[in-house]
């Protein structure tokens, strides 16, 4: 996918990578990996503006932007966080970068709670990819 990059204005194909392992993505500071993947953690997948979160996968230890990332770029599949781990960072926010529990995005009310970004309501139809639980 190729659009205007939002933060800088410019072209998204220039800021756009793909990244799978055992590389990652130097631009943020956890393991990230995915598709087509711009500077706030939008994906070749999920490209609107609110689709700024990615999930820690535990049987990779990295983070995706989505299960679509994580299916398309690795060789296994998925792990879901379990319910014991909610407490350890698994969020990160890609407008500030604050990586946060899976019990505080749970909590909240789709925005991060360090820059209060708004996250993809939609998202929450997802969750049982990612996390042992319902939301």
């Amino acid at each position: 996918m190729t659009g205007t990059d939002r933060s800088t204005g410019g072209d998204a194909t220039q800021t756009r990578r793909t990244v799978a392992p055992p590389e990652t993505d130097d631009r943020f500071a956890v393991p990230l990996r995915g598709v087509g993947v711009d500077a706030e953690t939008r994906c070749a997948h999920y490209d609107t503006v609110r689709d700024v979160v990615a999930l820690r996968f535990p049987c990779c230890d990295a983070y995706f932007p989505c299960f679509r990332c994580h299916d398309a770029v690795t060789d296994h599949d998925s792990e879901r966080v379990p319910r014991g781990a909610f407490d350890e960072p698994a969020v990160i926010c890609g407008l500030c970068g604050t990586t946060f529990s899976v019990r505080t995005y749970l909590d909240r009310e789709d925005t991060c709670p360090d820059c209060d970004g708004s996250f993809n309501p939609g998202c929450r139809r997802h969750h049982d990819r990612y996390f042992d639980a319902d939301p």
